[in-house]
C-alpha cells in the first residue's frame, strides 16, 4: 500500500518533494499548513502551503473602515492607512466567483495548484443535539476513502498580517474553487461544494490547460461519485487519511 505521500507524488507526477517526510494530520484547518501540489518554474512541486488566500481589498477597506469608526467614537488617533496595512485578513478559503477580478489575476497555470484529500466536511445543523456543539457531515468517494483533490490555486510570497499577534508576514498561501453543491451535499450545505478532480486526466487539465478549459472542471460531482462517511471518532491510522474541516 503506498503511503499518500508516494501516492499524492504519483498520481500528481510531481518532480519535486519539499515536505520532508511529512507527518500524519487526522484533520486539517483552515490557516493551518496542508499539503498542495503546485506549478513552479522548476517543476511540479509537493509541498506545504498555509490554507486562505488574501481576502479582496474591498473587504480589507471595509474591515478597516469598521475598525476605524470604533476608534474614532472612543476618541483615538490613527493613521488609516497604517489601519489598513495591518488589518489582519484570515484568508479566503476557497473561491466561487472566479470571474471577479480580485481573482483573475490568478488565473495562469504558474498559480494552479491541487489539494489532495481523503475526505471533507461541512457543518450538520439539522444533526446538532439540543444544548450540544454543531457535528460535522463527512464526505468521501466511499467508505475506504480513496485520495482525491481539489482544483485549487495559490500564491506566492503574499504579505498581509494574519493574525495580529504574528504581526505583517510574507508567506504562500492557497485555496481551492468551490461549485454549486450536487444531490449529497446539498441537503447539508446548499451554498456549495468543492471543486473536485476525479482522476489523472483532470489534475493534468487543471495544472496545464488554458484556463478556458481548464475552468469547465468547476462544477459538482455526479451523485454517485461521492458519499456521506457513518458517523464515527477520527481514525487512529491518520496517516491513510487526509481531511479537511471546510
Amino acid at each position: 500500500m503506498l503511503s499518500n505521500q508516494e501516492a499524492i507524488r504519483g498520481i500528481t507526477r510531481a518532480m519535486i518533494d519539499s515536505t520532508g517526510n511529512m507527518e500524519p494530520t487526522a484533520e486539517i484547518w483552515p490557516d493551518r499548513m496542508a499539503p498542495v501540489v503546485r506549478n513552479t518554474p522548476a517543476g511540479r512541486e509537493l509541498v506545504e502551503v498555509r490554507w486562505g488566500l488574501p481576502s479582496s481589498s474591498q473587504a480589507l477597506f471595509q474591515a478597516a473602515t469598521k475598525r476605524a469608526d470604533a476608534l474614532r467614537k472612543k476618541g483615538k488617533q490613527f493613521d488609516f492607512q497604517e489601519l489598513l496595512k495591518m488589518e489582519p485578513d484570515g484568508g479566503t478559503t476557497n473561491v466561487r466567483n472566479v470571474s471577479s477580478k480580485h481573482w483573475k489575476r490568478w488565473h495562469g497555470t504558474e498559480f494552479r495548484c491541487v489539494v489532495p484529500f481523503t475526505s471533507f466536511a461541512e457543518p450538520d445543523p439539522a444533526s446538532k443535539p439540543e444544548g450540544g456543539r454543531t457535528p460535522n457531515a463527512w464526505f468521501a468517494a466511499d467508505p475506504s476513502r480513496p485520495l482525491m483533490f481539489f482544483a485549487g490555486i495559490w500564491v506566492p510570497q503574499w504579505q498581509s498580517v494574519r493574525k495580529i499577534k504574528e504581526g505583517l508576514i510574507t508567506a504562500d498561501l492557497f485555496g481551492f474553487l468551490t461549485t454549486e453543491p450536487n444531490g449529497v451535499v446539498a441537503p447539508i450545505h446548499q451554498k456549495a461544494m468543492p471543486a473536485i478532480l476525479t482522476d489523472q486526466d483532470e489534475i493534468e487539465t487543471w495544472l496545464t490547460a488554458p484556463w478556458e478549459e481548464a475552468s469547465k472542471l468547476q462544477r459538482p460531482l455526479r451523485n454517485d461519485q461521492l458519499i456521506i462517511l457513518p458517523t464515527e471518532p477520527v481514525s487512529a491510522d491518520a496517516d491513510a487519511e487526509l481531511r479537511l474541516l471546510l
